[in-house]
């Protein structure tokens, strides 16, 4: 096993739940969302010779992070609400509130995120196209694009229109929602109205399909309405994006991606892009991979745009972990 110090937070998390018994760990892993477990879980499954050391570093920032914490477990909707709203005003705090306090009143939903795609889009294949979009426009963004891409091509352009011009959902929605996954929201009828769907959510779902569907499913929505589908693109963070992420970002991608990958996506990429790639890597490094992308021989569009997406997967999945950030509008892929 690595040093402590270059274990990433899910490591850490990792050699610390393998550390408890087996049900103060399952405990804790109730209280995380299906990506979390997933996440740790594969890391538990790689971590082998951890030291004693190494589990006593672990153990010890643990409680340096619980020392520097409130103990006075205040966990009231009414607290959270008038602090937050105190802070920040009503207006600022009402879609914070929401986004903490949603959880509350969406266990159905949160069901969802846990099922393979296939059954999702099952489930809610027969319902009203507005009550698919409600429920596609709640889930993860790639979870979303594998259930919107069940459907046929005149359905999945109609769910992703509805999800552009989505943007509050009212608790009779929701009271919907909750027949249809018969389970029985908090809330009441006054309830204030949730942020969900717009634009952002469409392209952040559209970033996850494949290269076919992605192209098909952007020249429908044009057809339709060409600036919602250049607004489409313009929020979509595409390879070429990759060279307005900072350099310590950039550094925290390559770390994760294997030098073939790396080799067959570059194939596609500008000389930009190519130079700042270079840039972050070890002299050593960096002319090696030039060597290997002069000796290469030349590879199919298609094989270029799978090593994309993968090397994309990996930067939204550290960019939501909140390790880097993106930026910058879209541009089309080779």
């Amino acid at each position: 096993m690595s040093d402590i110090g270059k274990l990433d937070s899910v490591q850490r998390a990792a050699v610390f739940l393998m550390s408890l018994g087996e049900s103060d760990a399952a405990e804790i892993m109730k209280h995380m969302g299906p990506k979390e477990v997933q996440r740790i879980g594969t890391a538990m499954s790689m971590l082998s010779h951890v030291k004693q050391d190494q589990v006593e570093t672990v153990m010890a920032d643990f409680l340096n992070a619980v020392g520097n914490q409130t103990g006075l477990g205040v966990g009231s909707d009414d607290y959270i609400r008038s602090v937050l709203n105190q802070a920040l005003g009503e207006d600022k705090a009402g879609g914070l509130i929401d986004r903490i306090l949603q959880g509350a009143n969406t266990k159905g939903l949160d069901t969802l995120k846990w099922m393979d795609a296939r059954q999702v889009a099952d489930i809610i294949r027969y319902e009203h196209p507005q009550i698919q979009a409600i429920v596609v426009s709640y889930l993860d963004a790639d979870q979303a694009a594998e259930v919107v891409s069940q459907f046929d091509e005149r359905v999945r352009l109609d769910i992703l229109m509805r999800i552009s011009s989505l943007e509050t959902v009212q608790p009779s929605a929701l009271q919907e929602l909750n027949d249809i996954l018969e389970r029985q929201f908090a809330g009441n009828a006054t309830a204030k109205t949730t942020n969900m769907g717009g634009v952002k959510v469409v392209a952040d779902i559209m970033n996850f399909f494949d290269t076919g569907t992605e192209t098909n499913v952007m020249e429908s929505i044009k057809e339709v309405d060409e600036d919602l589908g250049n607004e489409i693109q313009d929020l979509m963070f595409v390879f070429a994006n990759l060279s307005e992420v900072d350099d310590r970002g950039i550094q925290a991608i390559l770390r994760e991606i294997s030098t073939d990958v790396l080799v067959v996506a570059l194939k596609g990429a500008d000389t930009a892009l190519q130079e700042k790639i270079f840039k972050n890597m070890s002299k050593r490094a960096a002319e090696l991979l030039r060597d290997d992308l002069e000796a290469s021989p030349p590879v199919r569009v298609s094989d270029v745009e799978t090593a994309q997406k993968e090397i994309l997967t990996v930067a939204r999945r550290l960019a939501d972990d909140g390790e880097i950030m993106l930026g910058g509008s879209g541009e089309d892929m080779l």
